[in-house]
């Protein structure tokens, strides 16, 4: 039987009444630790001045005070006001936006918080400086995710970034990490664990590495590559048919968002039918939960290697080996720039030039395009 608040604190005042616990306990059909547990906010403590307190009244006063002060910093901060005229006190507050809750910032200088949503949505579309605000906000946000693989939500990341000097409000930023689709594995790890145990067998590839035509299969890996006293990770990704790199991307983090950043850089490039084949290794970047969704928002498919068995994915690995060897391994770099130039050239000669066994010597990108001169034809 579930109470409300409200008949569970009737029930602690019979007990404050003198009533004993076993018989109140016995009337309402509760266990006695469950009640226990309902008396400890209500118990009042005798300050030195002789006020009585209970734990549930301190916190409140807490909060309020939080509030209170929260209030002042605003008042602190503007440059008008509570008397200053309802545009100069919407220019102001908008300036803090994000910052502290809507509720401290209308409550601070007396506005309508109606009318401040207002002013702010009509703000949005052509203040450039708020939107520069919140892309950088957003990259902040983003790095602080990564850096805790995936474990912080809101209020764990607001609290890193009040670490760094960065004010923030909880409900920003839960705002922009629902936009960029990151989300605490906290939440759901259960859930995603049992559910790839569940699928974590399914090779759907299962070594068959010829298809019958373009934007079946896409497989992907990572490789690092030492440049200077940095590691440089290079995450590419290559539709099977033609052995074609679709996509890659650099980055000096082995996170997820490298790989995100590189699959939303084929899929937009490429423009696949549902149906899509994705296959991988079980690397936490791929197994991630924001990887998983985009794949599922996109109707792809998900395959993986089974552990400790690269040759189940033996086209990457034969691409990046082939790399290292003609590319990587003979040129001494002298800059980041220079790597990645030479990489993009590598690449290119790669898809344009270089003739591959698999397909009869011809390059990639002749394999494919005589796919769709042939179907232009049919």
């Amino acid at each position: 039987m579930k109470l409300s608040k409200e008949e569970k604190y009737q029930l602690v005042q019979r007990y404050h009444n003198g009533e004993s616990a076993a018989d109140i306990c016995m009337g309402a059909s509760i266990a006695r630790s469950t009640f226990y547990a309902w008396i400890k906010p209500y118990k009042v403590t005798y300050t030195d001045a002789g006020y009585a307190v209970s734990a549930n009244e301190f916190i409140k006063m807490k909060q309020h005070i939080t509030k209170l002060e929260q209030k002042l910093e605003v008042l602190q901060k503007v440059n008008c006001a509570v008397s200053s005229p309802l545009k100069e006190r919407l220019h102001e507050l908008a300036l803090l936006h994000g910052q502290y809750s809507v509720y401290v910032l209308c409550e601070a200088l007396n506005v309508d918080r109606g009318t401040f949503y207002n002013h702010i949505l009509r703000s949005k579309k052509d203040n450039s400086s708020y939107q520069f605000r919140r892309n950088r906000l957003s990259e902040l946000i983003r790095q602080v995710y990564e850096e805790s693989n995936q474990i912080y939500g809101a209020k764990k990341i607001k609290a890193v970034l009040a670490e760094r000097g960065i004010a923030t409000s909880d409900k920003m930023v839960a705002e922009l990490m629902q936009e960029m689709n990151l989300h605490s594995i906290r939440t759901s790890a259960k859930k995603d664990y049992l559910q790839f145990n569940h699928e974590k067998k399914k090779d759907s590839l299962k070594m068959q590495f010829s298809v019958q035509a373009p934007n079946q299969v896409w497989v992907s890996d990572v490789t690092y590559f030492k440049l200077g006293s940095k590691f440089q990770y290079i995450c590419a990704i290559i539709d099977l048919y033609a052995r074609k790199v679709v996509a890659y991307k650099i980055s000096q983090k082995h996170s997820s968002q490298l790989i995100t950043a590189t699959f939303k850089q084929a899929y937009s490039s490429r423009k696949p039918e549902s149906g899509l084949i994705f296959h991988s290794d079980r690397g936490v970047q791929y197994t991630s939960h924001a990887f998983q969704n985009l794949l599922k928002s996109c109707n792809v498919k998900q395959s993986f290697s089974p552990s400790g068995r690269p040759h189940h994915n033996a086209v990457m690995e034969s691409f990046f080996a082939t790399m290292k060897k003609e590319e990587l391994y003979r040129t001494n770099y002298h800059s980041l720039s220079e790597f990645k130039e030479r990489v993009e050239r590598y690449i290119d000669f790669y898809n344009n030039e270089r003739p591959h066994i698999t397909l009869n010597y011809k390059t990639p990108n002749t394999h494919e395009r005589l796919f769709y001169d042939k179907k232009s034809k049919q």
